[in-house]
C-alpha cells in the first residue's frame, strides 16, 4: 500500500510538473531586429527580450532574430503587419518610402542633441500618438522607443564641415536623411546596415551614416574609414519597438504594461551603457595614430542643420501624416527653446 501511494503520489508530481511547464511560457513572440548579430545594439535588444521572460515568469518569451533572418531589414513593417513576425525593433526610417512622416519622425536631421530631448518628444511630446497612428494604419502597435545615442560619422576621407560633403558617396537609408545628405551636395547611397563595413573597406561608399562612434570602433570602421566625425553632427535615430497590432490587443493588461516597462527599462540601458562605451572607444582611438577624430566647429553644424530644417518643410508637403509630424515636431522644439 506504501509502495502503491508513494507511486502515486511520484505520478502525479510528475504529471502537475509538466502541466506547469506546459502552462508556464503562455505567449510565444517571434520579432526580428534591423542589426546584425553580434552588434552591440542586437545585444542590449536581447536583453530586453530576458528582461521580458523574467518579469513574466517565463510566461512571455521573445525570439529575437538578427536582421534578414526571414524578411530583408526593409520588409519587417509588411511581414509583421501580414503575421510573419509578430514584431520588430527596427530603425523607423525605413518605412520613409510608404510615408515621408516616417522618416522625419525617426530622424529629423539636426533636430537633436542628446537622446534624452528626443525620448521626451516621443514620450511627452506627441511623438507617442503619431507613431501609434502612422503603425496603426499598418496593423502594427507602438510598444516604445529606444536609440543607440547621437550617431558618429564614419568615413574615409577628412570632414572639418558642409562644404568637405560635396561629392562624398554616403551610404544612408532612403528618405529625409538621404535628401538632406544630398541637399548638402554628397551621394547618398541607399545600404543595409550588414552590408556597411564591406562597402566601406572596398571603397563602394566614402562615408557612411552607421552608428555611435563606440560600435563603429568595435567594428573596425574606424580604421577602414580613419576621419570618423564625433560628436556626430546629423543623426540620432528612433528605433521603433513594435509589434502585429491584433496580436497586442488579445494581451491582457499586465502583459502589455510589463512589455512597455520593459521598454523603458532597455531603452535606458541601451542609452547609458552606449554613451559610456563611446567615450572608452574615443579615447582608444585617439590613442591609434592612424585615426584622426574630427569635431565639426558650433557654426558648420548650423550650417548643416539650416540644410536639414529646409527638407523638414520640403517633406512636410509630401504627405498629410509628414506635415503632422512636421508641426508637431517644431510646436514641441520651439516650445523647448530647441529651434
Amino acid at each position: 500500500m506504501r509502495r502503491f501511494l508513494f507511486n502515486t503520489a511520484a505520478t502525479l508530481v510528475a504529471v502537475l510538473g509538466l502541466a506547469g511547464a506546459a502552462g508556464a511560457q503562455e505567449y510565444s513572440f517571434r520579432f526580428q531586429s534591423s542589426d546584425p548579430a553580434g552588434n552591440p545594439n542586437f545585444e542590449y535588444q536581447k536583453g530586453w527580450t530576458d528582461l521580458v521572460a523574467e518579469r513574466s515568469g517565463g510566461k512571455v518569451k521573445i525570439e529575437l532574430l538578427p536582421v534578414g533572418s526571414i524578411v530583408e531589414y526593409n520588409e519587417t513593417l509588411d511581414a509583421v503587419a501580414g503575421g510573419i513576425l509578430d514584431g520588430q525593433i527596427c530603425d523607423s526610417s525605413y518605412w520613409a518610402g510608404k510615408d515621408p512622416a516616417f522618416g522625419l519622425i525617426s530622424n529629423p536631421v539636426g533636430a537633436w542633441s542628446d537622446p534624452s530631448q528626443m525620448i521626451d518628444f516621443v514620450e511627452n511630446g506627441g511623438g507617442k500618438e503619431i507613431m501609434q497612428e502612422l503603425l496603426g494604419s499598418y496593423g502594427l502597435h507602438f510598444i516604445g522607443v529606444s536609440t543607440p545615442g547621437l550617431e558618429a560619422f564614419v568615413s574615409r576621407v577628412p570632414l572639418d564641415g558642409v562644404d568637405d560633403l560635396k561629392g562624398v558617396k554616403v551610404r544612408s537609408p532612403e528618405g529625409p536623411i538621404a535628401n538632406v545628405f544630398a541637399a548638402a551636395g554628397a551621394a547618398p547611397v541607399n545600404l543595409p546596415a550588414s552590408e556597411v563595413y564591406t562597402s566601406i573597406d572596398k571603397g563602394v561608399v566614402d562615408a557612411a551614416d552607421y552608428s555611435v562612434f563606440s560600435v563603429n570602433q568595435q567594428q573596425g570602421l574606424n580604421k577602414a574609414a580613419p576621419h570618423p566625425v564625433y560628436p556626430g553632427f546629423h543623426s540620432l535615430p528612433l528605433v521603433e519597438v513594435s509589434m502585429n497590432k491584433a496580436k497586442w490587443d488579445e494581451l491582457p493588461d499586465d502583459i502589455k504594461k510589463m512589455l512597455e516597462e520593459t521598454v523603458k527599462e532597455f531603452q535606458q540601458t541601451q542609452i547609458e551603457g552606449l554613451k559610456k562605451a563611446d567615450q572608452a572607444a574615443l579615447e582608444e582611438a585617439k590613442a591609434d595614430g592612424s585615426i584622426t577624430v574630427h569635431d565639426w566647429s558650433a557654426e558648420e553644424r548650423a550650417k548643416f542643420r539650416k540644410i536639414a530644417v529646409a527638407e523638414w518643410e520640403r517633406v512636410a508637403k509630401s504627405s498629410p501624416m509628414a506635415q503632422k509630424v512636421f508641426d508637431t515636431l517644431t510646436g514641441y522644439l520651439k516650445e523647448n527653446g530647441l529651434l
